[in-house]
């Protein structure tokens, strides 16, 4: 056997195996994961409301989370999306990687049961409730050219805000990561084509993450650049930062999680 039949046998090889773990993967996660919560389900008698705020349409805030509390982020008028970065509040060099948590769970699709991972293979942040599983992995925030070739004028966009929620951290636009967005019905078709799903979102959608380890949450209310809206009107979203004593059920969600959470713990036993 030659080198180059051997390189395309091996070539095939991996991509078997890559195939027959992603049917594995793919096949066990969706009867592992629960069903979306109710629009009208609150915090439960057991949660411990710390802080709750207003971030205005086309604002940016940032939110410090210890290791067990969680954000309440709520799409109030149903029209909003609302783009997130992450990072490790200790080491900031960790933050959240959009990439790997696509690929270690076999899927662009987050909902309940699905985990946001950072570049060294840790959970960030649960996605512990999810009323619309309606959130976009791949197309990421506006910025200035897109707000102006959409609107006809620069309005305030997810990029720089988070440029400026960044510097304000000490951070810079080296430190940002791709981002994801909540409240964000993209969907892709076989031929990589991205299409918006008009009507999917409504009044009082929220998600609830809950942070695996000491994080640092920065959220950028600023419209998608696929969302139809001929105009640029952002509306209000509300964030409530609280506690619960709720168990995460995302540590055994699925086989990729449980691996990811191992890693975490290991850190905090470090």
């Amino acid at each position: 056997m030659n080198l180059s039949e051997h390189k395309r046998r091996q070539i095939e090889e991996n991509r078997r195996r890559y195939e027959e773990l992603k049917a594995a993967g793919q096949d066990q996660s969706p009867q592992a994961l629960p069903p979306l919560t109710s629009r009208d389900a609150g915090l439960g008698l057991e949660a411990t409301v710390m802080h709750r705020e207003t971030v205005p349409g086309g604002w940016y805030r940032a939110v410090t989370l210890a290791k067990g509390e969680s954000l309440r982020v709520i799409n109030s008028q149903g029209t909003s999306s609302v783009s997130m970065v992450a990072w490790n509040r200790h080491d900031m060099s960790e933050r959240l990687n959009h990439a790997d948590t696509i690929k270690v769970q076999w899927t662009a699709q987050m909902r309940s049961g699905r985990v946001l991972l950072s570049d060294m293979g840790r959970v960030l942040l649960s996605l512990v409730e999810d009323t619309s599983g309606a959130h976009d992995t791949l197309v990421g925030g506006s910025t200035a050219a897109s707000n102006l070739r959409k609107y006809g004028a620069a309005h305030r966009n997810t990029r720089d805000n988070l440029i400026l929620g960044a510097t304000k951290l000490g951070l810079s636009r080296r430190d940002l990561p791709p981002c994801i967005t909540f409240f964000a019905p993209v969907a892709v078709d076989k031929a990589g084509r991205f299409s918006w799903q008009e009507g999917v979102r409504k009044a009082s959608d929220f998600v609830d993450l809950r942070a695996a380890m000491d994080v640092v949450v920065l959220l950028s209310n600023c419209p998608h650049p696929l969302d139809p809206a001929v105009d640029y009107a952002p509306r209000d979203v509300e964030v409530i930062h609280f506690t619960s004593s709720t168990p995460d059920f995302c540590r055994t969600a699925t086989p990729e999680a449980a691996r990811a959470y191992e890693n975490t713990d290991a850190l905090r036993v470090a």
